[in-house]
C-alpha cells in the first residue's frame, strides 16, 4: 500500500485524508496543537468565539452530500441570523437569513466539524514539517527538530500558499503558480460582555471602515449564552499592520468598532486578539489543485479557488479523485 503524507490538518487536509482511507496509508502532520485551521474556536470561560471562519454556505452537490450526515447528527446547523449591512457608520440594509439560502455553522463551535473528521485518522499534532527531500524513490520529511517523520510515496501540501511555496522543492512543476497565489491577512478581535448589547442584529458586513465583519457569536446554535462580539478587520488593514503591536491593534479595532456601530460600548469583560497572517484570497481562475504527477507532489487548499470553507473541501475532494487513479 502506498504511503501518503498530508501536511496540514485544516479542512482540506482532513478531507483528503478521509477520501484516501483504505486506499493508502495516510499520515497527517499539523504544526498547531489542534486540527481545523481557520475553522477554529477559542474558549475563554464563560465565553466562546469562532475566531476564524464565521459560517459556510453550500453551492455544490459534492459539499452538500458531505454535509448531510453532519446535519443529521447535529454537528452542523443553520444560523438564521438577523443580518445587516453597515456603511459609513449607518445601517443601509437588513434581512433575516432564515428567509434565504442556508448559512451553516458547526455545533457547538466551528472546530467541532474538524473534530468529527479526525476520527480514525493518523494525525501528528504540534509537528512542523520543515524539509522535504528525495531519499531513493520516496520523499523523506523532517520535523522542526530535524527528526525524520518517515518516507512517503506522495506528499500533499494542505497549508497556505506562501507556506507551501517555501516548503515544496523548487523542482515542483507548479511552484510558480503556487507562488502567484497571495493570501491576505486578518485580525480577529474577541469581546465578551457581562450583559447583552441591544443592537437589534446578530451579524453585519461593514463597508467604509477598517472593520469588515461583526457578529454576535453567542447567537449561533449551541453556543454558551454569554454575550460575545467577534470582529474581523479588513484584509487590507491587516496586511498594512500585520507586524503591529497587539495592544495597539486591539485598541484601534475597539475604537473603530464603536464608531462603526454608533453605539456606546461598555467595557468588555474579556478582550482577546488573534492575527491570521494567511486568512483569505479572492476568487481564482484555473485549477482547483496543483499536482506534479512525475514527482508525486501536490498542493491543495481554499486558496486554489476562493477564500471559502466549501472551496477547501472541493480542492481536496477533486485532488482525491485524481490521486485515486494514481496510487
Amino acid at each position: 500500500m502506498k504511503r501518503v503524507a498530508v501536511i496540514g490538518a485544516g479542512l482540506a487536509g482532513l478531507t483528503l485524508a478521509r477520501q484516501l482511507r483504505g486506499l493508502a496509508e495516510v499520515a497527517v502532520f499539523e504544526k498547531s496543537s489542534g486540527s481545523g485551521g481557520r475553522m477554529a474556536t477559542r474558549r475563554a470561560e464563560p465565553y466562546q468565539f469562532d475566531h476564524g471562519a464565521q459560517f459556510f454556505s453550500v453551492r455544490s452537490k459534492h459539499f452538500e452530500r458531505f454535509l448531510e450526515p453532519c446535519i443529521d447528527a447535529g454537528d452542523v446547523a443553520r444560523w438564521d441570523a438577523d443580518f445587516v449591512e453597515i456603511d459609513a457608520g449607518r445601517i443601509v440594509s437588513g434581512r433575516s437569513w432564515r428567509d434565504g439560502p442556508a448559512h451553516y455553522v458547526a455545533v457547538p463551535g466551528m472546530s467541532a466539524l474538524a473534530k468529527r473528521m479526525t476520527e480514525g485518522l493518523d494525525i501528528a499534532l504540534e509537528t512542523r514539517v520543515t524539509a522535504i527531500f528525495r531519499d531513493g524513490l520516496r520523499w523523506r520529511l523532517l520535523d522542526q527538530n530535524r527528526v525524520s517523520l518517515g518516507e512517503f510515496d506522495w506528499v500533499i501540501s494542505a497549508i497556505p500558499a506562501q507556506q507551501a511555496c517555501a516548503l515544496l522543492p523548487e523542482s515542483f512543476a507548479a511552484i510558480a503558480a503556487v507562488a502567484g497565489r497571495k493570501m491576505l491577512g486578518c485580525y480577529s478581535l474577541m469581546l465578551g460582555f457581562t450583559r447583552p448589547l441591544d443592537v437589534g442584529w446578530q451579524a453585519a458586513f461593514v463597508g467604509g471602515a477598517d472593520i469588515s465583519w461583526i457578529s454576535n457569536d453567542s447567537s449561533k446554535p449551541g453556543r454558551p449564552d454569554r454575550y460575545t462580539l467577534l470582529v474581523h478587520s479588513t484584509n487590507r488593514w491587516a496586511d498594512e499592520n500585520i507586524e503591529a503591536e497587539a495592544e495597539a491593534v486591539s485598541a484601534y479595532l475597539r475604537a473603530e468598532l464603536a464608531r462603526v456601530m454608533n453605539y456606546d460600548l461598555p467595557p468588555a469583560d474579556h478582550v482577546a486578539l488573534h492575527r491570521w497572517r494567511y486568512a483569505n484570497i479572492e476568487k481564482q481562475a484555473g485549477e482547483h489543485f496543483f499536482i506534479d504527477r512525475d514527482q508525486h507532489l501536490a498542493a491543495i487548499g481554499d486558496w486554489c479557488i476562493q477564500g471559502r470553507v466549501e472551496a477547501a473541501y472541493l480542492s481536496a475532494f477533486e485532488m482525491a479523485q485524481e490521486l485515486k487513479s494514481l496510487i
